[in-house]
């Protein structure tokens, strides 16, 4: 449970870290507070970079609380030795910079938004001090330096985005908001620049080939940050098009609606480098990596299994074997975690649940998919009742995810809370019920609410957003990473499909993007079913 909430809390903190430091650069270097015009712009961005650093003391200070609870329960250390270590250092120093930023942000005089760059680089030096770069031995300040250019050019450009979309909100001025868009285009290149060049650098620096890209959960992972950064660089590139190129009077709308897309898939990002920091570096797991045979022979496309294990095939109770398993040290991870006792090995019969399971809920997907598209292209009113078959998709995740737990197990309803993995099958299945009812309102017309359309996408990005803090494995166990590399294609395909409607729901209707966005949702949707249809475990 301490794996998938630090990753979390600590996505929550980098997170609000971007938008509080994104929004002081905003200040600072795009709205420039003496433009006239600049009036109640400035005021509200300071009004919400307040509130970005009082998220951000509440983010962290619940980071520390829990990692500090752990580390003295599962390490038997007092407090006294909690307190000296180096994240309580960092993490005191980033509560300090946000409440600093806090303060000042609130008298609102002129100039004063230079004064916050001083709290803002605290912040910054805080989360450089818990980077893998300080825990290296060899050229240590080096990657301390890329990592705070890599963070610094983050906030920049991601955290800087919401502060665009107010700016265009609130001023009255077409021209004001166009000189705007061209000066944050212009940081937003440099930062696009500095983003890449430092990742390819720290890139090397922690994975260090391209075995190791595709052998390990950390490589995996920053393949996966690297798909969703050309994401974000092709919704950037048509915000800069339309910067450069498009009328004053009709740029507006499209570059705020393609905006919030980016400012959720930069989300999405930051949620993916928060869990490759609760993963040790690729270079320094050399053993048991997983090879291109393996992996070939696992994604090897095979007939689905539709049948189903016996369920006296299965251990009797899961979690008895576990503990009795921890205490024969026969365990399958080679690394401890705190707060965590291990994993022990599935058995043939707990895989081909597993693969019946992931089978039938692809199948379900796929047929979700196609009616979806065949509502979109073909205008069958009866196809438009395709959300429905989410319910079949949430009753049969909560029956088969967990045979171990209620209702069909011997665990009670509230182990769900103790155990991610069954906590994230359990809020997938809620989600699901939600999805269903909201989309199936909006596609029959009995949605009053404009706003109701967008619980769809918006459940569906969160979806695939949570698939990327998937519990990682420590000691790289090869059927861990080979499960995790399958993974990996939903979450990625679900962020499209969830922002790609969200796109289509919300441009104004004379951009012709529109069209083929609303292709591309049910086509990514219908790609999640093929992929669960070859789901493998052995």
């Amino acid at each position: 449970m301490f794996g998938f909430l630090s990753v979390l809390l600590r996505g929550a903190t980098l997170t609000f870290q971007t938008l509080t430091v994104g929004g002081i650069l905003f200040l600072v270097l795009v709205l420039r507070s003496a433009a006239s015009e600049a009036g109640d712009t400035k005021i509200s961005c300071l009004r919400w970079t307040r509130r970005f650093a009082l998220a951000l003391v509440v983010a962290q200070s619940f980071y520390l609380l829990a990692t500090a609870l752990i580390l003295m329960q599962s390490a038997e250390i007092g407090l006294a030795d909690v307190i000296g270590a180096n994240f309580v250092f960092a993490g005191a120093l980033g509560i300090a910079g946000s409440l600093t930023i806090g303060i000042l942000s609130g008298f609102g005089q002129n100039g004063s938004e230079r004064a916050l760059l001083l709290p803002a680089a605290a912040i910054i030096a805080s989360s450089v001090l818990t980077s893998h770069a300080m825990a290296r031995l060899e050229y240590r300040f080096p990657l301390a330096l890329v990592t705070a250019l890599h963070q610094l050019a983050t906030a920049a450009w991601l955290g800087g985005l919401p502060f665009l979309l107010m700016a265009i909100r609130c001023a009255s001025a077409p021209e004001f908001v166009r000189r705007l868009s061209v000066r944050f285009s212009q940081l937003a290149l440099v930062s696009v620049a500095v983003l890449a060049s430092g990742g390819v650098i720290l890139s090397f620096a922690y994975v260090g080939s391209v075995s190791a890209i595709y052998g390990t959960s950390y490589g995996a992972m920053v393949a996966t940050k690297a798909i969703l950064f050309a994401l974000l660089l092709s919704l950037g590139a048509l915000n800069f098009q339309l910067v450069r190129w498009g009328g004053t009077s009709s740029i507006l709308g499209s570059l705020r609606r393609f905006g919030e897309a980016e400012i959720g898939i930069g989300i999405t990002v930051i949620l993916s480098a928060a869990s490759l920091t609760s993963l040790p570096p690729a270079v320094d797991l050399v053993q048991d990596r997983v090879s291109a045979p393996e992996i070939y022979a696992r994604m090897t496309p095979r007939s689905p299994r539709l049948s189903s294990p016996a369920m006296k095939d299965l251990p009797e109770d899961v979690y008895a074997a576990q503990r009795k398993a921890f205490e024969m040290s026969s365990l399958s991870s080679e690394s401890y975690v705190p707060g965590q006792s291990g994993t022990r090995p599935n058995t043939p019969a707990e895989k081909a649940w597993s693969e019946y399971n992931h089978h039938w809920a692809g199948l379900i997907v796929l047929f979700i998919g196609l009616f979806a598209l065949l509502a979109q292209v073909g205008k069958i009113s009866l196809a438009r009742n395709w959300p429905l078959l989410f319910l079949g998709l949430s009753a049969f995740l909560f029956l088969r995810s967990d045979p171990e737990v209620w209702p069909l197990g011997p665990n009670g309803f509230w182990v769900t809370f103790a155990d991610p993995e069954v906590l994230l099958h359990r809020i997938f299945a809620a989600l699901v019920i939600a999805l269903a009812v909201f989309e199936w309102r909006v596609q029959t017309g009995r949605a009053a609410s404009p706003n109701i359309r967008l619980a769809f996408p918006v459940l569906i990005a969160v979806s695939g957003a949570l698939l990327l803090t998937h519990s990682h494995s420590l000691g790289n166990i090869k059927e861990e990473v080979l499960a995790e590399l399958s993974h990996i294609p939903l979450a990625i395909l679900a962020v499209m499909a969830g922002w790609s409607r969200w796109l289509e729901l919300r441009l104004p209707e004379e951009n012709h993007r529109r069209v083929w966005l609303a292709r591309l949702w049910p086509v990514c949707i219908s790609l999640i079913g093929i992929f669960l249809l070859n789901y493998r475990e052995m």
